[in-house]
């Protein structure tokens, strides 16, 4: 099994049972074909880069999941079909395949968006929310006098 990140783009004038209904036919090719889902995600109405089909905005969808190859195939098969998708590309990354190992690894993602906000602004600790390790304070020095000799040459005609 691989690890693959997949993102469409589908028509904005869809209702959003239709958006759901999109996701949840990927949804099941993958755990018919017992795939495993790590994250699906809306993104959102965006503008598009350069007009598809005559549209210029455009609703990104976003899939991480492991399988198999097969398991794409039928999925990108059945984008190509769908007149309700504009563009999609799927994109085989290394990481975690298994179940326990998604979960492992967006636990550690957590935990380290955690940090950083932590780090970033310690007043932003929630009530039950402690903070682990040390809390890294950035001090800016000042800077170092420039001299002549170390003072850029004159630009020309000076």
């Amino acid at each position: 099994m691989n690890r693959y990140e997949l993102i469409a783009i589908v028509k904005t004038e869809l209702a959003d049972e239709d958006i759901t209904a999109i996701m949840d036919r990927s949804q099941t090719i993958i755990t018919e074909r017992n795939g495993v889902i790590a994250k699906i995600e809306k993104w959102g109405k965006r503008r598009l880069a350069y007009e598809i089909n005559k549209q210029k905005d455009g609703f990104y969808i976003f899939i991480d999941f492991s399988g198999d190859g097969p398991m794409v195939a039928e999925i990108e098969r059945n984008y190509k079909i769908d007149d309700r998708i504009l563009k999609f590309m799927t994109v085989r990354k290394k990481g975690a395949v298994t179940r326990e190992g998604i979960d492992e690894e967006f636990a550690a993602a957590q935990a380290k968006q955690t940090q950083i906000r932590i780090e970033s602004d310690p007043s932003a600790i929630g009530k039950d929310e402690k903070p682990t390790g040390e809390v890294r304070v950035n001090r800016i020095l000042p800077r170092k006098p420039i001299t002549e000799e170390a003072s850029p040459a004159p630009a020309k005609g000076e």
